[in-house]
């Protein structure tokens, strides 16, 4: 199932693993939150929060709601606090599976640019108030985002007609893209919307990812 789905702070969900070597141990707890994406573990990041215990042992168990679906795997936990849970999105699961059994390794999409967040004040001086987007820093020598044409100071607004939330949601949706699709980028550039094709590339290996300089807007 499509995880968005399921209602935030509704679905109660229980979660089952073995916590300190207890075996058929399971904890109930409602999902906070999805897509969370600031957690701080990983560069990409894209888990369910829930407030169901979790304890040494658990990670790699299975997150369930309560028809017995696996909807997630338990991952992390935040120290300085209680109830606060991390689970790796089961579609996401399914993908890197397939992928591993497939290729032997994980392929993410690619667009090689370097975001920053949208404030509020350069939100305002746009004329985007009340809009969310993701403001284009630099970008990659050679990148799909630098053959596109994508230019420091550019406001993403949209992907292949999803809104934006946050520099962040942009990360997610071009990592989780098929490798050779053509998607098109909604942009604010000196205040005028405009539409950008760019086709989504394969992550190449860290050496290959060097910023080069950004044609000025």
């Amino acid at each position: 199932r499509d995880l968005h789905s399921f209602p935030t702070r509704r679905s109660s969900d229980l979660y089952s693993c073995n916590p300190f070597g207890l075996d058929q141990t399971v904890t109930v707890g409602v999902i906070s939150a999805t897509g969370r994406s600031d957690v701080g573990i990983a560069t990409y990041e894209n888990f369910i929060q829930t407030d169901a215990s979790i304890h040494p042992g658990n990670s790699g168990g299975p997150l369930v709601n309560l028809k017995g679906e696996v909807i997630g795997v338990n991952t992390a936990i935040v120290a300085a606090g209680q109830g606060i849970g991390f689970a790796i999105p089961i579609n996401m699961v399914k993908r890197v599976v397939d992928q591993l059994v497939d290729k032997g390794k994980v392929v993410r999409g690619w667009l090689g640019v370097a975001l920053q967040p949208l404030s509020q004040d350069l939100a305002q001086s746009l004329g985007l108030a009340g809009t969310n987007g993701a403001v284009v820093g630099s970008t990659i020598t050679g990148s799909p985002a630098a053959q596109a044409g994508l230019q420091q100071g550019d406001v993403i607004v949209a992907y292949d007609r999803t809104p934006i939330e946050d520099y962040r949601h942009v990360q997610r949706l071009v990592a989780e893209t098929r490798v050779g699709k053509s998607v098109t980028l909604q942009i604010v550039r000196k205040r005028q919307k405009m539409d950008v094709a760019v086709t989504i590339a394969e992550v190449p290996d860290e050496t290959a990812r060097r910023p080069g300089p950004s044609p000025k807007p």
